[in-house]
């Protein structure tokens, strides 16, 4: 199930986008939940409050707010610290295109809306989905688990035995070692390797520092004098390619 909102003031490009991402999704045959907004504010207290969505397309204007959506995303991204939902940013006008890379939007399309651009973020949002869906392996005695790496932070060792943990605050520890599952389960997922004892999920870093990590939960952890050059240049390939994937 994808969830997905809609976000505009004018009550014509949501009803008609709504209609639209029906009767692709269906043709696409994927699962769908779809709410609309004509405010920002209404959006914005929904997500707070725990809703969750995958997808978002939000109105750069939303003349009727008293802030725009640009801002509107910035909240969601750094007050709320949501870096998982996708957004797509819809405007009748071009010139906010490279005002909005801080949000890291998946597309941005120019009004009136058409289905074929629309199909289009869809098709690069699923596909992007599919990639985040990849999940940690793990044993705890007999019993083995999935653990979807969207949802980890970061991982520690301690000896032999490694602790999980999550986004919702919990955690989870079992059996083995940092160096074994990194290059075959985290590395091609975009994690990064900074000291013996950590390994962090990107998707998760607020701020990058020359010496530290700083966590979308406020956590900091050290990279290793020996990791430090590595981790730099490791955060600038992901970047790079990221832009590659991300850019309309």
């Amino acid at each position: 199930m994808q969830y997905i909102a809609i976000c505009d003031d004018e009550t014509n490009i949501c009803a008609n986008l709504e209609s639209s991402l029906i009767n692709i999704l269906k043709r696409l045959n994927i699962r769908h939940d779809i709410d609309t907004f004509e405010t920002g504010a209404e959006l914005y207290e929904k997500i707070k409050n725990g809703k969750h969505y995958d997808l978002l397309f939000l109105d750069i204007e939303l003349a009727q707010d008293m802030i725009n959506g640009i801002e509107i995303s910035s909240l969601i991204r750094d007050e709320l610290r949501n870096n998982l939902m996708s957004i797509c940013f819809i405007s009748w006008q071009m010139k906010y295109a490279m005002s909005l890379f801080d949000s890291h939007p998946i597309n941005f399309l120019i009004k009136p809306l058409n289905d074929p651009e629309i199909e289009k973020v869809i098709k690069k949002f699923t596909a992007l989905s599919n990639s985040q869906n990849a999940t940690l392996n793990y044993k705890i005695r007999h019993d083995s688990y999935r653990k979807p790496l969207k949802e980890i932070l970061y991982l520690e060792s301690h000896g032999r035995k490694i602790t999980i943990y999550l986004i919702n605050g919990t955690t989870e520890e079992f059996y083995g070692q940092l160096k074994e599952i990194y290059p075959l389960q985290l590395q091609q997922h975009d994690f990064l390797f900074i000291h013996a004892s950590y390994i962090v999920n990107y998707d998760h870093v607020m701020k990058f520092s020359y010496d530290e990590l700083v966590l979308v939960n406020g956590k900091r952890l050290s990279i290793s004098q020996t990791n430090r050059v590595k981790i730099r240049a490791d955060q600038h390939t992901i970047e790079k390619r990221r832009a590659e994937v991300y850019k309309f």
